[in-house]
Parts: structure tokens; sequence; C-alpha cells
């Protein structure tokens, strides 16, 4: 049987610990029977060799910058049937200035909605806010996140930009607060898939740090993620 092989490509902003966060998930794809590849940049998106020979790129890049010949290289395997996954802004915040990025992936970080003025101590917490990520009705019976309840989170709680072209398989509500500019609730996806060419693409808006990968439900949809975004055997 032919081992599958995931290239996991990390780097940009260390405020997400790209190394920390990608290292909790490579026992894991190793014990599935992944080849791993691990990069510290996007370079390696413009061998052609090497991302026809993928079938699952784990990208952890928060920010940064991405060139158009690296972006070509990514879209283009994805198109042949690569699978492309990830979490939080290692790839729904990814390459700001890249528009054809954004397009790939279907939705992209706004802001993280911030505490009371009052209560904000210049740190990282500021923008931590209890949250409710909720299972949609596709989500119930999609592979990625079947058997998972509606579950709680205390940290960064993303709104997404984003188009119709995703299948959404949770959500989460940012509640118009008095501080707030806006004036009603809004939804914004949290997990989404989206079918690119012959490829798939997950991803999960939760994952600022280690303790929310750890968490199981967050865990457990990152990984069937991995699983499910991989190439298929009709894309190869």
């Amino acid at each position: 049987m032919t081992r599958k092989k995931a290239l996991v490509v990390r780097g940009g902003w260390e405020g997400h610990q790209p190394v920390e966060a990608t290292e909790l998930f490579l026992p894991f794809l190793r014990s599935k029977g992944y080849d791993v590849r691990v990069e510290e940049s996007t370079d390696v998106y413009a061998d052609a060799a090497e991302m026809a020979g993928t079938d699952l790129v784990v990208q952890c890049v928060t920010m940064s910058e991405i060139s158009p010949e690296q972006l070509v290289g990514l879209s283009s395997a994805v198109v042949a049937g690569t699978g492309f996954t990830g979490w939080h802004g290692g790839i729904a915040d990814s390459f700001r200035a890249s528009s054809d990025y954004l397009h790939l992936v279907g939705g992209q970080f706004a802001t993280h909605p911030g505490k009371e003025p009052c209560e904000r101590r210049g740190e990282a917490g500021d923008n931590y806010l209890p949250h409710t990520i909720d299972i949609t009705e596709l989500g119930r019976e999609h592979p990625i996140t079947a058997g998972i309840e509606a579950f709680e989170l205390d940290t960064e709680q993303y709104w997404v930009l984003h188009d119709d072209l995703i299948d959404v398989l949770a959500t989460t509500t940012h509640p118009a607060r008095p501080w707030q500019p806006w004036h009603r609730p809004v939804g914004s996806p949290a997990v989404w898939t989206r079918q690119w060419g012959a490829g798939r693409i997950v991803v999960t808006t939760p994952g600022h740090s280690l303790d929310v990968l750890e968490n199981p439900n967050v865990r457990t949809i990152i990984e069937r993620g991995m699983l499910w975004a991989t190439r298929t055997a009709s894309a190869s």
C-alpha cells in the first residue's frame, strides 16, 4: 500500500508558535501512515515535482508573504488533488496582500473582537472572549465534525469574511456588545471545507495557542480534517 505524503509548512508570526503548534500533530500524521516532510518556509510551494507528489499540505504561516510562483505552485497542486488544511491564523490570516490566496481559501480573518476597553491590560488576553462553537446541520453529518456537540472556548474568536463557495461545518456568533460599533449579532464560520478543482480544503479557525489546540474538540476537528482533506483516489 502506497504511503501518503504530508507536507507541513510553518513560519510567519511567532505569536502563533508555528513550530510548537505543528509539532503537536506530527505524531498523529505518522501514526496514520503518512511520510511527513517539514519545511520552515513557503519556498517548497514553487517546487512543482515536490508538490505533485504531496497528498496533504498542513500550513501554519500567519501573515508573512507568498511569491507569485509559490502561490501558483500551491494552487495548482490543490486543483490537481492535493489536500490543504490548517488552523487559525496559520491558514485564515496568511498572506494578507494576496487576493488570489484569499480566493483559494474562501475566507479571511478580519478581526477578533476584544474585551471592554476598561478591562484591557495591553496583553494577548485582551482579545480572549468566552464564546460557543456551534455545529451546523451539515456539520452534524460530516465526517470531520460528526458526533461533536457545541462547545465553549475562551480565546480569540475569529470574525471571518468569506464567500458562498465554502461548506460551513461550525459557526460562532459575535454578540453586539455596548462598546462595539455593530448593532446586531454577527455569525461567522468557525470550521469550513472547500472543494477546489480535485482538491479539498479544510479551515479550522480556533487554535490561537497550544491549550486551544489541545482542546479535545478542536484537536479532533483538526485531525479529522487532515484525513478528510488528503488526496482521494478519484484525485490521483
